[in-house]
């Protein structure tokens, strides 16, 4: 009897077990049965503010064109790199933030490290109000931006705008301070701080010889790639500074190669100085490498001072 009463004793445990673990079981299969919902968080809703700026795609965009000035000092160029601090990556994050997707800015012009400019051209797709607002669009932007960038006007663009292709001219000026004082820290950063005369007669007859159409492989950077290097230059001039501390040179061309102005200045500095014969600059023209050049001008007297398009891509000409 009290083998048997253990064995039901025992039989009774076993059967315990496994009622328990059925019901575990089943409360497991019941939970996984359980409907499930995508939770709220991955479908926010949109504040009737941020609904104008939500992402659309870029076919609603409106083209826009950015006139920017900015201090290079701190930039490592115009160009997005991967080290570094650049203008289009600023210019960029703020767009994004503005417009609520990714969007790119393209520049007319890619200015070096230590570049300024006064009249960059920028071209973007404004996307939901900011399309139709390029006022409103500009004090954004400058709410935004670091305080080295500031954004002169917003224009309203035609379709198939591009900053860069729809270009006619694009115009540069370059900075030298022939006084003592350009040595000074509140102006180096901004000038060529050369401080010694130049003979303006010699810089006047260099600038004479790069009007009209030329190769400037002579006169610019080496390993470029491109098609053809010939540009049209419409201006080419010196003049004294207004404040006496120098002069200034100011050109304008179609196209640009890579740092083809610093070369340029480089060699008419050095005929002005009395480093070269006016003779040379001829040669360098037809040069088809830039081995004889000059040294190129430094990056901190160099400004990008305005790009010219034609008027029928402006869509204030349509009214």
């Amino acid at each position: 009897m009290q083998r048997g009463a253990g064995r039901a004793g025992g039989s009774g445990g076993c059967g315990a077990s496994r009622f328990l673990a059925r019901q575990k079981l089943r409360g497991k299969i019941a939970f996984c049965q359980i409907g499930q919902r995508v939770a709220w968080l991955d479908w926010p809703s949109l504040s009737s503010y941020l609904s104008a700026v939500a992402p659309v795609s870029p076919a609603t965009s409106r083209p826009c064109l950015a006139v920017v000035q900015y201090d290079g000092a701190q930039f490592v160029g115009w160009q997005r790199q991967r080290d570094g601090r650049t203008v289009q990556a600023e210019f960029e994050a703020v767009l994004e933030r503005l417009m609520s997707r990714r969007t790119t800015a393209t520049g007319a012009g890619r200015t070096d490290t230590g570049v300024h400019a006064l009249g960059q051209g920028v071209g973007f797709g404004a996307a939901g109000r900011w399309g139709e607002d390029p006022e409103g669009l500009r004090r954004a932007l400058n709410a935004l931006l670091p305080r080295d960038v500031w954004v002169e006007r917003v224009h309203a663009m035609q379709p198939g705008f591009h900053a860069r292709k729809s270009a006619v001219a694009r115009r540069y000026r370059y900075v030298i301070g022939t006084d003592d004082a350009a040595r000074s820290p509140f102006r180096r950063p901004y000038e060529w701080a050369l401080g010694c005369p130049l003979d303006q007669a010699a810089l006047a007859g260099a600038a004479q010889t790069l009007v009209g159409e030329h190769d400037f492989r002579g006169l610019a950077a080496a390993g470029q790639v491109k098609p053809h290097y010939r540009s049209r230059v419409a201006l080419a001039e010196w003049a004294p500074r207004t404040d006496g501390a120098g002069v200034t040179f100011t050109i304008e061309a179609d196209r640009f190669l890579h740092r083809m102005v610093r070369f340029l200045v480089g060699a008419m500095v050095d005929v002005a100085l009395g480093r070269r014969p006016l003779s040379d600059l001829p040669r360098l023209l037809s040069a088809t490498d830039n081995q004889a050049a000059s040294p190129p001008a430094p990056p901190q007297g160099l400004y990008l001072e305005a790009v010219r398009y034609p008027a029928d891509l402006y869509a204030e000409a349509e009214s």
